[in-house]
């Protein structure tokens, strides 16, 4: 089966609504009634044409649909819907990764649940969604958006990654995705500089990771590198977890594979526009710990570029 999600706009009402009342209408009974079973294609049209939407499809077949809600610095994920017989098909999950990528310089994505279905509520606590409130009959989720910077040369990358450091502290970790020569050790390096450690920041890739202590009594530099790794099973050979606490690390390479180590950590992804040296530099927080952080992370301050009205 082929899965693919795409944006949307008030002339996918029809299919829209069809997916929410499939999805919705194959929940338990819930007393008040769900809002989304009272949607006509008049008012999923409204709200399509206000934000645009995102429809999910297997084999071009309309199967999960939702509808982006900006307010104020928060994206608002509404009408999160998969029709029953597509579950368990990766589709939600598509949805989710999606509704990231539009997110983009919204500070806080944010859903609703109902208490009574705490299955729902648990799948966006495993999307990395944080409860940060309850008004009966709802819960409130939130997680940090992502935030993209426009990087023109290796200086701007250097002093980006020393931007990040104001905002690390003991205990977090940093996983860096990139293509060979994308600017992950030259990111390192700015974080090193506003870390104010000790020694040049060089890659790691023949150490698998090198310590760089503080010269300003701050948490050391881990640096390391995952690309020789042949899985998750040989992360325990970098031996992260014994300073993960103490330390502020760095792992290139590592998407995919260390993620597990911690329950809070900051996704850089490096990409090189095309016939261009420019760059541009995608930063996903995960967990309750950078939650807490969206302010500092949007503040950062070098060509933000929010795709949405947040």
């Amino acid at each position: 089966m082929s899965l693919g999600v795409r944006r949307v706009g008030p002339e996918a009402a029809d299919d829209v609504l069809a997916v929410v009342r499939a999805a919705f209408g194959a929940r338990p009974r819930l007393d008040p009634p769900a809002d989304a079973l009272g949607e006509t294609v008049a008012t999923v049209a409204a709200a399509l044409a206000a934000h645009g939407g995102l429809m999910a499809e297997l084999d071009e077949e309309p199967v999960g649909a939702l509808v982006l809600d900006p307010d104020g610095d928060t994206l608002f994920l509404r009408r999160v819907g998969v029709v029953p017989y597509a579950r368990h098909h990766g589709v939600a999950d598509a949805l989710v990764a999606a509704a990231l990528d539009a997110g983009v310089g919204c500070r806080r994505l944010a859903v609703l649940a109902r208490e009574e279905l705490p299955a729902t509520v648990r799948f966006w606590h495993h999307q990395g969604f944080t409860e940060v409130g309850r008004d009966a009959p709802y819960v409130r989720l939130e997680r940090p958006g992502p935030t993209a910077y426009d990087v023109p040369d290796a200086d701007a990358m250097r002093d980006l990654g020393r931007r990040v450091a104001a905002s690390l502290g003991p205990g977090d970790l940093v996983v860096l995705a990139g293509g060979l020569g994308a600017g992950k050790t030259t990111f390192t390096q700015g974080v090193g500089a506003g870390l104010g450690v000790r020694g040049d920041v060089t890659s790691p890739t023949f150490v698998i990771a090198r310590v760089h202590p503080s010269l300003v009594e701050g948490p050391a530099l881990v640096h390391a590198d995952a690309y020789r790794l042949g899985g998750i099973a040989e992360v325990d050979d970098l031996d992260l977890d014994a300073s993960l606490d103490e330390s502020v690390t760095v792992v290139e390479w590592g998407e995919g594979l260390v993620e597990g180590l911690t329950d809070s950590w900051l996704a850089v992804h490096i990409a090189r526009r095309i016939d261009a040296e420019e760059r541009i530099v995608t930063m996903t927080p995960h967990g309750d710990r950078w939650l807490r952080r969206a302010d500092a992370v949007a503040a950062l301050g070098l060509g933000w570029l929010p795709l949405l009205p947040c």
